[in-house]
């Protein structure tokens, strides 16, 4: 009976952070609804602001753009959020170092939506471009990003989805979680239930 009670923690422990996609129940809050405590806010912040429980980032194409990182690094992990947006935007999560971005948004080079996808190297390797995204984002409402990096190996899955795995060990070491507003660009983009969990 020892056996098969360790045999089935085994099995579950690897279906969890093996990457299914409903594994939430162990991740932990990095954003807590009511103000920027836990990022490093930036000294001339004109882009990040709390709204009603929501992390809102804005800008207009007079701005220069702005990245918010969590004060803390980390190297394998799972980050989830709700992410809000309409219109032309440019934002993504980045994570470890050298930074490695999942993409929200329109491609300000390829001019089309490549959310979900990573770009790295400076572009958009193939193998690490999402499928089926376009038919999964809900665009002004709620979306459910996740994320999930172990040693060169990355999952992504928009609103339960499955959208990309890549593999690429040019990003080995830990590093802080960013989100990103790019710049001269106008555009809004807004994150909520934004979770991690260290692997």
């Amino acid at each position: 009976m020892k056996r098969i009670l360790v045999a089935l923690v085994l099995v579950l422990s690897f279906a969890r952070f093996g990457g299914a996609a409903d594994a939430k129940d162990d991740l932990q809050p990095i954003f807590n609804g009511k103000d920027l405590s836990g990022w490093k806010v930036p000294a001339d912040n004109k882009w990040w602001k709390v709204v009603d429980g929501v992390l809102v980032g804005e800008n207009d194409e007079a701005m220069k753009g702005s990245m918010l990182y969590t004060e803390k690094s980390y190297g394998d992990l799972i980050v989830e959020a709700d992410v809000r947006w309409s219109g032309e935007i440019d934002s993504g999560f980045m994570i470890r170092k050298p930074e490695i971005q999942m993409q929200i948004g329109i491609s300000r080079s390829l001019k089309k939506d490549m959310t979900g996808s990573f770009y790295c190297h400076g572009g958009y390797p193939q193998p690490g471009q999402a499928k089926n995204a376009q038919k999964l984002i809900k665009e002004g409402d709620w979306n459910t990003m996740r994320l999930q990096a172990v040693g060169p190996r990355y999952t992504v899955w928009l609103n339960g989805e499955k959208v990309v795995e890549y593999e690429d060990p040019a990003f080995p070491n830990p590093g802080p979680i960013g989100l990103q507003i790019h710049p001269k660009l106008k555009m809004k983009v807004e994150f909520r239930n934004i979770k991690v969990k260290a692997l």
